[in-house]
């Protein structure tokens, strides 16, 4: 097949630094298009010395000009940038949000947990949300694919198959969550330049993180209505990337814990990017840096019926990236992990 000319708008963030070094060693991909805003006429490699003397494209302002000679836009940009962007797209145009432009399901509630307004709320109805494992090739059918965020990501790919499956009590799911900095994108060397970032742990969104908001639309899918309680909280983490979260819960029925890891082993048999460690193994964001893959261990506690999943992702690739060009790659009818092994 012919290649997949692309356009990176926000190229120059971490998680798009992540995707152009994925995307140049792609072999079905041509970067057409660097997009920034202040680094207009440098070369990536200023962001990233390993980029140097790859052929790529210099950094340019977006024009909508360039849209005809592409097939294919990523977004890494401010919340709220992609709307305007989606509005321009011409009928050959896929775009592929890694921001949160497109997650929810409604322009009001965006507005509630973005304290912006949609600005392209007529959008949304073709958009998707896609975590690729669970959305399969679906995706085909939308010309917007949204990219989960990476703590929903770590969060909701253990929890939808027992959810689904009404293994777990909806009741008092507290999920402690752990990032690299790099979450905070580049801005935070400067948000936190006098408070020790590179040495000390910071909890932040105590109670109401904007992630809860897709955590919640997409677990409830699988609810049949019933309530549910998920208290989320996430913490800034002396390393770079990588994230653990820890998700404490109660199993229903009597669901045993050998039971609960075989239907995620059954869940996850032939999906490429998930494994399940061996029970009560203790998991290390070391394992999964630079990799699309999230490992998920299932482990006892003291008390009967009550149990706690580790889940462990690079935020940049599977929480970013990686997972950005994974959905790519069934969109566009390619190998699911071509260009992320």
């Amino acid at each position: 097949m012919s290649k997949i000319n692309v356009l990176i708008a926000g190229s120059t963030g971490y998680i798009g630094i992540e995707l152009v070094r994925i995307l140049y060693k792609h072999k079905n991909v041509s970067i057409k298009y660097l997009c920034g805003k202040t680094s207009v006429g440098k070369d990536i490699s200023f962001y990233d010395k390993s980029l140097k003397f790859k052929k790529l494209p210099k950094i340019v302002k977006f024009n909508k000009s360039y849209l005809k000679n592409v097939d294919l836009i990523f977004t890494a940009l401010p919340n709220g940038e992609a709307q305007d962007l989606s509005k321009k797209l011409l009928s050959k145009n896929i775009l592929i949000d890694i921001a949160a432009d497109f997650r929810l399901n409604s322009s009001k509630s965006y507005s509630f947990w973005y304290k912006q307004k949609h600005r392209a709320s007529e959008n949304i109805k073709k958009s998707i949300y896609s975590l690729p494992e669970f959305t399969g090739k679906i995706i085909k059918n939308f010309k917007i694919i949204s990219c989960p965020g990476c703590y929903p990501t770590s969060i909701l790919l253990p929890l939808i198959p027992l959810i689904k499956k009404n293994m777990i009590k909806l009741e008092n799911i507290i999920v402690d969550s752990k990032s690299g900095y790099s979450g905070a994108g580049r801005g935070v060397h400067k948000t936190y330049a006098k408070k020790n970032l590179y040495h000390s742990l910071k909890a932040y969104g105590v109670g109401f993180h904007r992630h809860n908001s897709e955590i919640e639309q997409e677990i409830t899918k699988y609810t049949k209505k019933k309530k549910m309680n998920i208290t989320f909280t996430p913490h800034l983490s002396p390393m770079f990337k990588g994230i653990l979260s820890t998700i404490y819960f109660e199993s229903r029925n009597g669901n045993s814990l050998k039971a609960i890891n075989n239907l995620l082993k059954k869940t996850f048999a032939k999906k490429k990017f998930v494994k399940i460690k061996k029970m009560n193994s203790y998991l290390s964001t070391n394992d999964v840096i630079d990799t699309n893959e999230c490992h998920i261990s299932v482990c006892k506690t003291k008390y009967k019926n009550k149990y706690i999943i580790l889940s462990a992702i690079d935020n940049l690739i599977k929480g970013g990236s990686g997972q950005a060009v994974q959905n790519m790659n069934i969109k566009f009818n390619l190998p699911e992990s071509r260009g992320l092994i």
